[in-house]
């Protein structure tokens, strides 16, 4: 069970790579990326990031793709922007989260009736 200062180092990672990502020239990495999850061990020599993408698994595999050639600058901006004990090494995994949700809502949509229908009431 991680402990409150590695949830917390965990959220400042996640708000960092957020940040390095969109600074990132790779033309893999395309499109709406988010970062599902950070997995930061508990003594910071790894971190593990799910990554998604809202075009499908397929860009998020790609975007995997560069930034695991990324690894080493993403390395040194995030030992460079936070006071960590040690810098991770990043792990990237390719996530099919945000696609898996908006399936999801489709369906739901699909089979919840909208609003389509009038009220009638009898006085």
């Amino acid at each position: 069970m991680p402990s409150h200062r590695v949830s917390r180092a965990s959220e400042d990672v996640m708000r960092e790579l957020s940040d390095i990502i969109r600074t990132l020239k790779d033309p893999r990495i395309t499109g709406m990326l988010s970062i599902v999850k950070v997995d930061l061990s508990a003594d910071y020599s790894y971190c593990t990031v799910y990554v998604s993408s809202l075009e499908g698994e397929e860009a998020a595999r790609k975007a995997v793709l560069g930034l695991k050639s990324a690894a080493g600058f993403i390395r040194r901006e995030i030992g460079s922007r936070l006071r960590l004990r040690r810098t991770p090494e990043f792990t990237f995994i390719a996530d099919a989260g945000i696609e898996h949700s908006a399936e999801i809502h489709r369906l739901l949509r699909d089979i919840i009736p909208g609003d389509d229908t009038e009220d009638v009431h009898d006085d």
